[in-house]
């Protein structure tokens, strides 16, 4: 006879399943008992606490940085020093005779040249002595060695010439950008008489000095040295 239940359909012909034991049933919107409603995850993500540098000194800077620093700059520095110097000489080497051209033209050199001739033969010692001594005519104090050695050379080019003039500047070699030597030919007169020769050569070592142009020294091709 059955009983006022209905059957128990979990439990099977050879007794009762393993898995029927009965599990509560969980609500999402019921909190399970014992946890605290709605407890937050902790965040992992989250820095420390900030800590307080009040009154603490500024961090400290870094000198192995620094240092490195300083020395990259040396050495751009240095290297551009020396490219600096090496592009200066090299222009002024390639240049030189750009501007040496420019003070011993040959206009001004044969000027300073006839000035010079004019003086030997006008016996004028002052312009002789400030030429021979080739610049330092204001720093030497006794001349009167200087003076004789002008007149020497004056009276020895009187007695050879009684009248010099430039004719042509044949060629102008250039030392330095204040130094050249120069090739000239000139017509003279004989201090003896005779015909005016017209191809008589002399050579002179120039200086270019404060705008001027000074006749250092002046040989004569075919003969001595005044």
């Amino acid at each position: 006879m059955a009983g006022p239940h209905s059957p128990d359909h979990t439990v099977g012909a050879g007794g009762p399943t393993p898995h029927a034991e009965s599990q509560p049933l969980g609500f999402p919107d019921e909190p399970t008992s014992g946890a605290p409603p709605f407890a937050s995850a902790p965040n992992n993500h989250a820095g420390p606490p900030a800590a307080d540098y009040a009154g603490q000194p500024p961090p400290m800077p870094y000198p192995r940085r620094r240092s490195k620093r300083r020395l990259v700059i040396g050495v751009l520095v240095a290297v551009a020093l020396v490219v600096a110097t090496t592009l200066a000489i090299a222009y002024g080497v390639r240049t030189n005779g750009a501007n040496t051209g420019t003070s011993f033209s040959e206009g001004a050199a044969k000027t300073a040249i006839q000035e010079y001739l004019d003086a030997l033969e006008r016996r004028d010692i002052d312009v002789i002595v400030r030429n021979a001594l080739c610049g330092m005519s204001d720093g030497v104090r006794d001349k009167r060695s200087d003076q004789a050695l002008a007149k020497m050379s004056s009276d020895a080019f009187r007695k050879q010439f009684s009248e010099v003039e430039l004719t042509s500047i044949d060629k102008i070699v250039y030392l330095s950008q204040y130094q050249a030597q120069a090739l000239f030919t000139m017509r003279v007169s004989p201090a003896t008489g005779g015909p005016i020769r017209g191809d008589v050569q002399g050579i002179a070592q120039l200086l270019f000095q404060r705008g001027q142009i000074m006749v250092c020294s002046y040989v004569l091709r075919t003969g001595g040295s005044y």
